[in-house]
């Protein structure tokens, strides 16, 4: 998977992608989603180190079956909340 961590004034901003969506469009309706490279680009990690990031973020944003099924599975995102976009699925992580 593509990881970046970036620091904000609100705390840890963390995006998940699988890589082989990257640039890829996506839509569902009205939602529209495209993987930009500027955003979702980064260092290829395990499984592990994923966890690790998104265990400490503030926010989130998960792309890809792959990714979304991770963070569904180890408790970071609601199945409830995902969103279906035309062949891959996308979820959001927020703290307060």
């Amino acid at each position: 998977m593509l990881l970046t961590e970036r620091e904000t004034d609100e705390g840890l901003l963390v995006s998940v992608c699988d890589p082989d969506i990257l640039g890829e469009t996506f839509e569902n309706g009205q939602v529209s989603l495209t993987v930009e490279a500027d955003f979702y680009d980064g260092e290829r990690v395990d499984e592990e180190r994923v966890v690790s990031a998104l265990a400490r973020a503030s926010v989130a944003n998960i792309v890809g079956t792959r990714a979304v099924a991770l963070a569904v599975e180890h408790g970071f995102v609601d199945e409830a909340t995902v969103l279906e976009l035309d062949g891959t699925r996308h979820a959001q992580l927020v703290r307060l």
